[in-house]
């Protein structure tokens, strides 16, 4: 059975920094596309960005400000999700997900953003910015 399982959330000040992990276990990280959501109290899943990690390349959103991060070690068999100069409103709940293994991600952003293309999610790590 394939878990992810996400750490790292917390509570920051306005400004600060976290850095989330995936860890997949029951199966490898590589070789699928993984991605990171969030989810607002009472609204859909976004995407945040994605990683084809066949070959590690990123998929951000064209409206990508540049602030998160996303990366791969396939050696701890997780992926991550760097968030710098955090604010309010990026208080959320963040969540994993993966595809099936061999299924590497769409280059389309508004394909790899779909929920519905993701078969496994984490149960999520919660981010709390104060201002």
């Amino acid at each position: 059975e394939v878990r992810l399982t996400e750490s790292g959330g917390g509570s920051v000040q306005s400004g600060g920094s976290l850095k989330l992990s995936c860890l997949v276990s029951g199966s490898r990280s590589n070789k699928r596309c993984m991605a990171w959501f969030r989810q607002y109290p009472g609204k859909e899943r976004e995407g945040i960005v994605a990683i084809d990690t066949t070959d590690d390349t990123a998929r951000y959103p064209t409206s990508r400000e540049g602030r998160f991060i996303i990366s791969a070690d396939h050696a701890a068999n997780s992926i991550y999700l760097q968030l710098n100069d955090l604010k309010p409103e990026d208080t959320s709940m963040y969540l994993c997900a993966a595809t099936y293994i061999g299924r590497g991600c769409a280059r389309d952003w508004y394909q790899v953003s779909d929920v519905s293309d993701y078969d496994y999610w984490g149960q999520g790590t919660q981010v709390t910015v104060s201002s």
